[in-house]
């Protein structure tokens, strides 16, 4: 680790002192040169408009990144569904098509899933209910969140890699909690 800070566990910047770990040698901030510790958190409100829609929100973390003056730290991009995942990969139109695809192949939305037998099922049950089973079974094979380094001030994305809110259910209203954690200036 080049130009980074060690802290060791349970210690404060104060109580750190230098050292090296594996082999690599590490650099001390004095308290004052630290920066201040930062947690910033905002919510995206969106509507999707069908099943399988990848949404970029890529631009949108980038500027909650600005907002939040953290330089050096973590980005946790969180979905608050049990039906929409959170997902980092290319913006490619075939390899979308492709994606699609495949989920279909895992979680067929026209097979028959109990959950959407409303003739036995009796829980978490709300007036507008759909049949979403599929929807549930495909989430089970993507994240819900992820985490992102941050580092000068921008996110530590590689070259085709973009942030994606991926609906698995119907055209509805999502919220995505985004929070940035770390320190505030080197």
């Amino acid at each position: 680790m080049q130009d980074g800070y060690f802290f060791p566990r349970g210690k404060s910047s104060e109580h750190a002192v230098n050292g090296t770990a594996n082999g690599a040698a590490l650099k001390i901030a004095p308290e004052d040169d630290a920066g201040s510790s930062k947690v910033f958190h905002r919510h995206i409100s969106l509507i999707t408009s069908e099943r399988l829609q990848f949404i970029d929100l890529t631009d949108q973390i980038i500027g909650l990144v600005k907002e939040s003056g953290i330089q050096h730290g973590l980005v946790n991009i969180q979905s608050k569904h049990t039906t929409a995942a959170i997902v980092v990969n290319e913006r490619e139109p075939l390899l979308l098509e492709d994606m699609k695809k495949v989920l279909d192949r895992i979680a067929p939305p026209d097979h028959y899933y109990q959950h959407n037998d409303f003739s036995i099922r009796t829980v978490n049950m709300e007036e507008e209910e759909t049949g979403n089973g599929h929807s549930h079974c495909q989430s089970l094979f993507l994240p819900t969140s992820n985490q992102l380094n941050l580092t000068c001030g921008r996110l530590d994305l590689g070259r085709w890699q973009r942030i994606f809110l991926l609906e698995l259910d119907c055209a509805r209203e999502r919220v995505v909690s985004v929070m940035i954690f770390g320190l505030g200036r080197l």
